[in-house]
C-alpha cells in the first residue's frame, strides 16, 4: 500500500546510526536519504517517488555577472517528480499522515502543492482534496491535481481565502491538512538546504529564494541551521527573499488584500509562513526584496535561452533578484558587498517552466512557416 518495499524503513536506520553524514545515493527519497535529521521512526511508512537529489547547476554566465570570481549555483528544483520543491515536504507529510491513520489530506493551494498532495495521496493509497482560487490556476498544475485523482474544489477568491477555509479542516478526524502550516512539510523541505551544502561542502555565502508562502525560506532555514550544529556546515548563508511587487506582503510589512502578479506560485497577500520567515531572514543577516513582474519574465527568458533551464514565472524570481542587485551600483548596502571574491551564491528554481506555459506562449511564439525543402529552410535560418 505505501509504495515502499517492505522493511525499507527500518532499513536505512543502520548505516545513519554509524555515520551523522547521510550517504548520498540519487534513487533515495529524502525521507531514506536524511533519516537522522527527520521526526521519523522505524513504524513510519515512507511514501516516496524518489525525490530530492535535484541538480545545483553552475551558471557560468551569472557568476561573471557577479564578479570577483564568484560562482553562482542554480537549484533546481523543477526536476521533481511532480515539478516542483513541493515534494520534499510533501514525502513527510503523507508519511506522517499515514502513520497517524489519515484517510483524507487536504490542502489549500496555487497549484504546486496541489500536485504534489494529490501524487502523494495517489501513492500511500488515501483520497486527497485541494482548495484553488478558481480561474487562477495554471492549466499545467491544474491538469496534474485532476489526474492524480483528487477532489478539485475551485472557489471564488484568492489562495488566502483558501488557506482559511482548509485551516478549518484541521480538527476533522482522519483527515491532515498539508499546507505548509503543517510542521512535517516544512520538515521534508529543508532537505534541499542539506544537498546543497553536501554538494558545496559549505553553506553559499548568498542564498536568494522567491518568496510565496514562505515556507521555503523558512525551511532552508532550518536545514542551515540543523547542519551547522551537525557541524558539517561552518556557517550560515545570508538569505533574500524575493516577492513580486503586486504581491509583497512581507516586504511592505502589511497584507496585501489583493495580490496581483503573473507569477502564480507568489500570489499571496497573506503568508502563512510570515513570521517565521522574517525570523530566518533577521537571524542570517539577510532581507527580502521584490521585483517586477517584468524583471521575472525577463530572467524567466534569459535562464532558459542562456542556461538552457526552463522554470515557471515565480521561480525565476530568484534569479531576477540577483540581477537586479548585479546592474545596481555596488555599495556597501547592496547585498553582492556581503559575499567574499571567490565566494558562493545559490538561486533557488522552485518549479518547471512546463507548470505555466501559457506565459510563454504568446503570438510571437509561433513556428516559421516554411515550404518542404531544403532551401526553403536554409532560407528561415538566414532570416530569422
Amino acid at each position: 500500500m505505501f509504495g515502499v518495499r517492505e522493511g525499507t524503513a527500518r532499513s536505512v536506520v543502520g548505516p545513519f546510526m554509524n555515520d551523522f553524514r547521510p550517504s548520498i545515493r540519487g534513487s533515495m527519497g529524502v525521507i531514506e536519504r536524511y533519516w537522522k535529521f527527520l521526526p521519523v521512526t522505524n513504524q513510519t511508512p515512507v511514501i516516496s517517488l524518489s525525490e530530492g537529489s535535484t541538480p545545483l547547476i553552475s551558471s557560468r554566465r551569472l557568476s561573471v555577472l557577479a564578479g570577483r570570481g564568484r560562482k553562482v549555483y542554480l537549484k533546481y528544483e523543477g526536476v521533481n517528480p511532480t515539478g516542483s520543491f513541493k515534494d520534499r515536504g510533501m514525502t513527510m507529510a503523507v508519511s506522517k499522515a499515514v502513520e497517524r491513520g489519515a484517510r483524507l489530506v487536504i490542502c489549500a493551494s496555487t497549484g504546486n502543492t496541489s500536485a504534489a498532495a494529490a501524487a502523494y495521496a495517489a501513492r500511500a493509497g488515501i483520497r486527497c482534496a485541494v482548495l484553488l482560487p478558481a480561474g487562477r490556476i495554471a492549466l499545467g498544475k491544474l491538469a496534474q491535481a485532476f489526474a492524480y485523482g483528487a477532489v478539485v474544489i475551485g472557489l471564488e477568491g484568492d489562495f488566502d481565502q483558501c488557506l482559511r477555509l482548509v485551516r478549518e479542516f484541521s480538527n476533522e478526524p482522519g483527515t491532515v491538512v498539508v499546507n505548509s502550516i503543517n510542521a512535517d512539510r516544512i520538515e521534508g523541505q529543508k532537505t534541499a538546504a542539506f544537498e546543497i551544502v553536501d554538494e558545496l561542502g559549505d553553506a553559499p555565502h548568498l542564498h536568494i529564494l522567491p518568496v510565496g508562502n514562505a515556507g521555503n525560506i523558512t525551511a532552508y532555514g532550518k536545514g542551515c541551521r540543523e547542519y551547522r550544529s551537525a557541524r558539517l556546515a561552518t556557517r550560515l548563508p545570508r538569505m533574500i527573499g524575493f516577492q513580486a511587487a503586486g504581491a509583497a506582503p512581507i516586504y511592505y510589512d502589511r497584507v496585501i488584500p489583493e495580490p496581483e502578479t503573473a507569477a502564480t506560485a507568489i500570489r499571496i497577500g497573506n503568508p502563512a509562513g510570515w513570521k517565521t520567515a522574517k525570523a530566518v531572514l533577521e537571524e542570517s543577516q539577510g532581507a527580502v526584496d521584490i521585483v517586477s513582474d517584468e524583471q521575472i519574465f525577463s530572467a524567466q527568458r534569459w535562464l532558459a535561452a542562456n542556461e538552457g533551464v526552463f522554470v515557471e514565472p515565480a521561480s525565476a524570481a530568484s534569479v531576477a533578484g540577483l540581477m537586479k542587485f548585479c546592474s545596481a551600483s555596488s555599495g556597501a548596502d547592496c547585498p553582492l558587498a556581503w559575499v567574499p571574491e571567490e565566494g558562493t551564491i545559490v538561486c533557488s528554481l522552485t518549479g518547471h517552466g512546463l507548470k505555466d506555459i501559457a506565459s510563454v506562449l504568446n503570438d510571437r511564439t509561433r513556428p516559421v512557416l516554411a515550404r518542404p525543402n531544403k532551401a526553403a529552410i536554409l532560407s528561415v535560418l538566414e532570416r530569422e
